[in-house]
């Protein structure tokens, strides 16, 4: 029953970031930032670092499924957020290597994803000419306004499932 929780999370929050600029104020939706929801990275980063140990790749695996979904659902590119998933939580998982595990250190390797995810995504799409926007205005009208907002839901996702991800790597070694 456990080994379908994760990916039931992902899921919905597949679903709900698509809901996630309805949440903010109106102000916000209507000026010209534009905040990208990475809500499902956010949780794969939360993954890679306290469920996959350096044999397993759960979060890679993760990151093609729901990139792809994430593809099929809201872009008309296939294969970008897969791409752009996959690597993030492959780097990822290579960096964990180095650190320790705490809230602070999860936090900046969350802040990385997310701004390396979304500078990824600005580079294909810049590439393939989807978006023809500057470097200076996506940086200041979309990456740090991106990685400000996921941030916050970083910060309320972490406490929810951090500990209950080390208890399921725990069970998962031992059986």
């Amino acid at each position: 029953m456990r080994r379908y929780i994760i990916p039931a999370a992902l899921f919905i929050l597949l679903a709900l970031q698509g809901m996630a600029m309805s949440l903010l104020p109106a102000n916000i939706v209507y000026s010209d930032l534009l905040i990208t929801p990475h809500w499902v990275l956010c949780l794969i980063v939360i993954i890679a670092i306290f469920y996959d140990k350096d044999h397993t790749y759960h979060a890679i695996w993760y990151g093609i499924i729901f990139g792809l979904l994430i593809d099929v659902v809201y872009t008309g590119v296939l294969g970008v957020y897969m791409a752009t998933y996959a690597m993030t939580a492959y780097v990822l998982h290579g960096l964990k290597k180095l650190v320790h595990a705490n809230f602070i250190v999860t936090s900046l390797l969350a802040v990385l994803s997310v701004a390396l995810a979304d500078t990824m995504l600005y580079m294909i799409y810049s590439f393939v000419q989807v978006t023809t926007i500057s470097w200076g205005t996506y940086a200041t009208l979309r990456l740090l306004p991106t990685v400000a907002g996921n941030m916050i839901f970083f910060i309320i996702l972490y406490p929810c499932v951090k500990s209950r991800l080390e208890q399921w790597s725990e069970d998962l070694t031992s059986a």
